[in-house]
């Protein structure tokens, strides 16, 4: 059973819910609207009190080939009008992205008589509903759609699920969600294994009851279940358990080496010494491996959805690229999960998010991460090197956005992008919060560093910040005064001012941290290792050839350019994405015959010469581009502190 915490004071909520109404009322006024209710009136808003009685939900996940979750809820009730919602800001993904248009077949009675609902007509996450006299519960009964294909997505397939609460349950409005408590249970398919941040109760066949939980615990519990599954203790003997439980496409794909399980201890290891805390009772990683349900990384509490190719550990020596994501999604259990930035926090899943601190909530956390993959052993110190080095060529070379848009801005893209392609990605910018980020917290780590002659870093902000009340799962908010008010503990100095120069400017020296840790930033024509590992993974995503350093453009195995440098070589040539290159100099394209026509370009005068087909059109494009192949790297300064490879190094 979760604590119940009191995070964000009464007035402050009620502020921003008044502010929420008044914001929809005037607009409705000035539609002409006057005379409508607003959303306000319409949907009860959260009081912090104990809904009356408990929830039970159960949920038939047993459909492998048609994808249907099919929803049974019993929901204690009194006479007179109650609002059911459906789930619609979702932790983690800081935006309105609940699947409502998956919901259907939504039915509801009472004592086996129907009652008839009616979507409100503000909010399509509310349903209304009046309940008779004499009735003391309702029955819910509706369908959750999974995606049937690999672009919409799958939840299930015929040999694991990732199932969401937040996709399969309606809540009763006017209450905090951690005030509402669930019963919860679920019918797997035959012979599957699951794994969650849940306790069980009982199991009768493929159906598991769950412990009573708050709403607010459910949905932060998601469940990982398949035909093939293997939990593994990655923290023996500890304070508390951790475990990694695997899901995979074969029975191979579970098998890992004496090696990879100790690196993956290490990471645990790793991070309480960070830290210096845990915030959980018990932690799951729930980690998929393949190729059809597709990549996943979602943060809570107490467990993490995690999804990679099969061959995580079978392609051991080939695939170090992703290896930071359950770096990265445990973090967030002190960093996200226990210390959440105050405008983020609400008192239920429809209440909207404020994402403005989202450069420490994802930006710290992005910094973390690479950092203890290196210190675990998932990378090595070179592998390290390699990616940041990516990293920082991007915000050196691809990301000429910030002279329009700040940092801070991009916090607003969950909501106004929601990941979505863009035609031009390096203009727009996307959710920079996390590697610009990140940037800017190595420059963090080495300015503490030198400003207390490396008796002080990030790890002790770490401590202090996240690592407080130690056990403890109740969520503590923070400001930006709070940030600052902690690096001034730390190390005195104008925090203030640099964050703002770094978040809330434009054109933010985000390549700082290289130097201010003894590295530097430099360009070959050889790609490191790790770089042609991420190129050549078959992940959509990655599968990339990456020419963004040099020409200026991106593209896939197929040719197709999906994105193109703003202002870069292939820009001004009038290259744009969604064309196909066909040919390049007269030869038919290969990523071989571009690289060797880039190269080659070097030592000649004349243009580069592609064939790009574009809406049905052939055309021929000249790249006027005389500097080579441009691969990114980093080497030391020398006669500066080596403080990034101190920052990397395990802690004793």
């Amino acid at each position: 059973m979760s604590r119940v915490p009191a995070v964000v004071s009464a007035p402050a909520l009620r502020s921003r819910l008044s502010r929420l109404a008044l914001g929809v009322t005037l607009a409705l006024a000035a539609g002409g609207a006057m005379a409508q209710q607003s959303y306000a009136d319409n949907v009860p808003p959260p009081q912090d009190a104990k809904y009356p009685g408990t929830v039970t939900l159960h949920v038939d996940a047993s459909d492998t080939v048609q994808g249907i979750f099919r929803v049974r809820e019993t929901i204690p009730a009194k006479a007179g009008a109650l609002t059911l919602l459906y789930p619609q800001w979702i932790p983690g993904d800081h935006s309105p992205t609940g699947p409502i248009n998956m919901l259907a077949g939504l039915k509801l009675s009472a004592n086996g008589k129907p009652l008839a609902w009616k979507r409100d007509k503000y909010n399509v996450y509310a349903f209304h509903v009046d309940v008779p006299e004499g009735v003391s519960s309702i029955d819910a009964e509706f369908q959750y759609l999974s995606g049937r294909s690999e672009s919409e997505g799958y939840d299930i397939t015929d040999r694991m699920m990732d199932m969401e609460w937040s996709k399969v349950s309606l809540y009763p409005a006017g209450y905090y969600t951690r005030g509402i408590t669930y019963a919860p249970s679920m019918t797997l398919p035959h012979g599957w294994q699951l794994g969650t941040a849940l306790e069980t109760a009982s199991t009768s066949g493929d159906t598991v009851t769950f412990k009573p939980v708050t709403f607010n615990n459910l949905v932060d519990s998601p469940v990982y279940a398949g035909q093939y599954f293997k939990r593994v203790d990655l923290n023996p003997g500890g304070d508390a358990p951790v475990y990694m439980d695997l899901v995979a496409d074969a029975p191979k794909y579970l098998e890992m080496t004496p090696e990879q399980l100790k690196v993956h201890r290490a990471l645990v290891t790793q991070a309480v010494k960070l830290f210096g805390s845990h915030h959980y009772d018990h932690y799951d990683f729930l980690f998929s491996l393949s190729d059809v349900m597709g990549g996943n990384g979602t943060e809570h509490h107490q467990s993490s959805e995690d999804g990679l190719e099969s061959d995580y550990f079978t392609n051991w020596t080939g695939a170090a690229p992703g290896r930071d994501l359950l770096p990265h999604e445990y973090v967030h259990s002190w960093n996200g999960k226990f210390r959440r930035p105050a405008d983020l926090w609400t008192p239920n899943f429809n209440v909207p998010m404020g994402n403005s601190l989202l450069w420490v909530y994802e930006g710290q956390t992005q910094y973390w991460g690479y950092v203890l993959t290196a210190r675990s052993g998932l990378w090595s110190a070179q592998q390290f090197r390699d990616a940041l080095a990516m990293t920082a060529a991007n915000y050196e070379r691809n990301r000429v956005g910030f002279q329009w848009r700040t940092l801070e801005d991009t916090t607003n893209d969950p909501i106004v992008a929601r990941r979505s392609s863009l035609p031009f990605r390096s203009w727009q910018m996307s959710e920079e919060y996390y590697s610009g980020g990140q940037m800017m917290w190595l420059e963090v780590d080495g300015k503490l560093r030198s400003l207390t002659h490396g008796k002080k870093s990030l790890d002790d902000f770490a401590r202090d910040f996240f690592g407080v009340d130690n056990g403890s799962y109740v969520t503590k908010t923070y400001t930006f005064d709070d940030v600052v008010a902690t690096l001034n503990g730390v190390a005195p100095y104008d925090w203030a001012k640099f964050l703002h120069e770094h978040v809330g400017a434009l054109n933010p020296p985000l390549q700082d941290g290289l130097a201010a840790t003894g590295w530097k930033l430099v360009y070959t024509d050889k790609e490191s290792d790790f770089e042609a590992q991420y190129n050549g993974r078959q992940e959509p995503s990655r599968h990339l050839y990456n020419f963004a350093w040099s020409i200026g453009l991106t593209m896939n195995d197929k040719g197709e350019v999906n994105d193109v440098r703003w202002g870069g070589p292939a820009f001004k040539a009038g290259v744009t994405t969604g064309a196909t290159l066909v040919a390049v100099n007269g030869q038919d394209y290969s990523k071989d015959v571009l690289k060797d026509a880039i190269a080659a370009a070097k030592t000649g005068k004349a243009p580069i010469q592609l064939l790009m087909k574009y809406q049905g059109g052939i055309r021929t494009v000249s790249i006027d581009y005389h500097d080579g192949l441009q691969y990114p790297h980093l080497v030391r300064v020398e006669g500066t502190p080596d403080y990034l490879s101190e920052i990397i190094a395990p802690r004793k």
